[in-house]
């Protein structure tokens, strides 16, 4: 229940001030009244809690018990209050669905309650659910916007899933760079030291093997810095903007193309059979890609859109997106049913991005096989060409 702070006068005129829970403002003046006691002021108690975004499955979560809910009529204050209670959320969820309905109760509307606990709530679900109030479809958009998480959320869970092999054969690397040169290649360090001179790949070797071997600890402070400094520099809007340009050229750009085309169809979808203007839509929808370079080319297509042009002109000249969601959109347009082409291009690109995760793993393991084959190939022949020019100096001089 929200916490009031409350200045109350008794029955001698005495005015006493503390805190107390009570559903509304009018049940804590009941409870004053009936207790002899008249209340001067009320206000709610705001507690400092830190907020954050919530993550995809939670907010899938959320939505489908919420349509759920209010779809089978529970009223929208009881049904937060019902998902609030469930016992499987964690404590920061709980307080942050006691907080919302706190400002419902208030009379605060949905939407706008979610607006105020910014970065919780994204965008296109504060956005869609205004749509829905005024519309009065709050069951059916939460749970299309379920369905819409639920499958992003998927698809990221299977991008993770997919480099999770590159991530562990990373792994295996470090580790038998680290074996190699800090306890196999000191072995070699007394016999190479009686050779009169070793050729400069193994000099190199076996200075690359002291410096691991004596000044780890250096090459730990090195790689901590080197991490630290590239998250600092990848926060710089103008090195973000060329990297995520550099994502959509090659083999790969080809593949995650088709990923940022899906993202971009699923949210359009969704805001346009909600009934969010156009515009609106694509303003909403630039900002789920992902893609820094891809977003800063709406500016062009916004304008576009606003002067008249139909949106399908206006997308087919960024570059990032496939073909097929401009000539798609096209279709729509024409025939008058870009809802139902907007969610048949989301699901066929949907679909395709799968298939391409399924690719770009494919590429990424023979790359890491390649480079692990390539360290381990230079070590051995930097370690076996001195011991094969002494044997050759050895058999010259018999």
């Amino acid at each position: 229940m929200p916490e009031y702070k409350y200045r109350a006068q008794d029955s001698k005129g005495k005015v006493v001030k503390g805190k107390a829970e009570a559903a509304d403002e009018v049940d804590l003046q009941r409870r004053f009244h009936d207790g002899g006691m008249l209340l001067l002021e009320a206000k709610p108690v705001v507690k400092q809690m830190a907020l954050k975004a919530l993550k995809k499955p939670k907010l899938a979560d959320l939505c489908r018990q919420l349509g759920t809910l209010v779809k089978a009529g529970v009223t929208l204050v009881k049904a937060i209050e019902i998902i609030a209670n469930d016992e499987s959320i964690s404590p920061y969820e709980r307080q942050l669905y006691i907080r919302l309905r706190d400002r419902v109760v208030q009379g605060i509307a949905l939407s706008n309650a979610m607006e105020e606990l910014d970065p919780a709530f994204p965008p296109l679900l504060i956005f869609m659910i205004r749509a829905a109030e005024t519309s009065g479809t709050l069951d059916t958009t939460c749970l299309r916007l379920a369905d819409q998480y639920t499958k992003e959320a998927q698809l990221e869970a299977k991008a993770k899933s997919s480099l999770t092999y590159p991530k562990i054969l990373s792994g295996l690397i470090v580790i038998v760079m680290a074996i190699l040169f800090g306890y196999v290649l000191p072995q070699f360090e007394e016999m190479f030291s009686t050779l009169p001179e070793l050729p400069i790949a193994t000099r190199i070797l076996m200075a690359i093997s002291d410096f691991v071997k004596n000044k780890w600890y250096i090459l730990g402070v090195i790689i901590v810095l080197f991490v630290i400094f590239g998250k600092m520099v990848m926060k710089i809007p103008i090195v973000n903007y060329y990297f995520d340009l550099i994502k959509t050229k090659g083999k790969w750009g080809s593949l995650l193309k088709v990923i940022y085309s899906a993202r971009f169809a699923r949210t359009m979808s969704s805001l346009y059979s909600s009934g969010i203007p156009i515009y609106s839509c694509i303003q909403i929808s630039k900002g789920t890609i992902g893609n820094k370079y891809i977003e800063r080319q709406f500016d062009e297509v916004e304008r576009k859109v606003l002067g008249g042009s139909p949106m399908s002109y206006a997308l087919q000249d960024v570059d990032g997106f496939v073909n097929k969601l401009s000539s798609t959109i096209k279709v729509g347009e024409e025939t008058g049913m870009l809802g139902p082409m907007l969610e048949s291009v989301a699901n066929d690109l949907e679909f395709y991005s799968d298939q391409a995760l399924m690719k770009l793993t494919a590429l990424i393991e023979p790359v890491m096989i390649v480079v692990m084959a390539v360290v381990v190939g230079f070590i051995m022949i930097s370690i076996i060409q001195p011991i094969y020019g002494s044997y050759s100096t050895i058999g010259a001089g018999s």
